[in-house]
């Protein structure tokens, strides 16, 4: 899995570029992004780096006609300033737009749409009934919740199906996902926890990173030293966790000698209420997600019961 910068380049005559080109698609039909914004290019290059579509198979829409210019060179793909041409291309509709703009973007493309097409969402807590109401009826609709590791091969995604989308239709969308990281299919109702947890996870582990780096200045290390051990402390502990599937709690207990430096400080973490807060803020951003969807469900109810003028 690659961890490049998300400014690196799929040049023709790159190696990778070359690979991809051999490499017979295992995702047939096309795909099509709405917005090319970070998410939906690290999904991008992450589908043409796995082999599992061609630069040819993957549409995409953005109104900035310089990042056009910047996503057709990097990638090949096809871009387009409308949403419309998209639709009217791609079999997959990855929908990549930002929360707010969701709704007038649905029901711009709902006429448009295939009838057989796949729906899937990014959009961060925009629940499925939401996007069905401004869909044709019986489409199939999966809502995802990806994290920013994701834009260097490093994410962890959550994936949530209606009731019309099929096992084939999660086995594409896990494909799609893994190709920046991890997947797990859950309940959408389990969604909101995913959101405090992995979603918004990333922002604590940068706050534990800062407040490392921080530590180690004050103890006298550089800031570049301390940020960088910091970080890669982070970086190994989750790999070693990954990689042997030992327990965290006895993990931990190998670092911990009698009477050690460790231990020492795995005091003072617990005297400061470390544990309780992290469950703490993993439970208030969850709170915020679920409340967040409920207002989205009350304003779609309010806009069904608005008495036509």
């Amino acid at each position: 899995m690659s961890t490049t910068e998300l400014g690196s380049t799929l040049p023709a005559g790159s190696a990778a570029a070359g690979e991809t080109a051999a490499t017979q698609p295992t995702l047939t039909g096309t795909i099509g992004f709405l917005g090319t914004g970070n998410m939906a290019e690290a999904l991008i290059r992450g589908l043409l780096r796995s082999g599992a579509v061609k630069p040819e198979q993957i549409w995409g829409s953005e109104p900035r006609a310089s990042r056009m210019e910047q996503i057709k060179s990097r990638y090949g793909i096809h871009v387009t300033k409308y949403n419309v041409d998209v639709v009217r291309h791609a079999s997959i509709i990855i929908l990549s737009v930002k929360p707010q703009i969701l709704p007038s973007v649905l029901d711009e493309i709902a006429p448009h749409l295939k009838p057989r097409a796949l729906v899937i969402s990014v959009a961060a807590g925009v629940p499925i009934a939401v996007i069905e109401a401004r869909l044709p009826t019986g489409i199939r609709v999966v809502r995802t919740m990806p994290n920013t590791p994701a834009l260097v091969g490093a994410g962890a995604t959550a994936i949530a199906a209606n009731q019309h989308a099929t096992s084939e239709d999660l086995k594409v969308t896990e494909q799609i996902f893994r190709s920046v990281g991890m997947t797990v299919v859950l309940d959408e109702e389990q969604l909101d926890a995913v959101t405090g947890l992995s979603g918004s996870g990333p922002a604590y582990m940068f706050l534990i990173i800062e407040a490392l780096s921080d530590a180690g200045v004050k103890v006298g290390l550089s800031r570049y030293n301390a940020v960088a051990l910091a970080a890669h402390t982070v970086l190994g502990s989750a790999k070693l966790l990954i990689e042997t599937g030992d327990h965290p709690g006895q993990l931990k207990d190998m670092v911990t000698s009698p009477g050690g430096t460790a231990i020492a400080g795995l005091h003072t973490l617990e005297a400061g209420g470390l544990r309780t807060t992290l469950m703490n803020a993993v439970e208030a951003a969850t709170r915020r997600s679920r409340e967040l969807g409920e207002a989205a469900l009350a304003s779609l109810n309010r806009s069904r019961n608005k008495p036509e003028s």
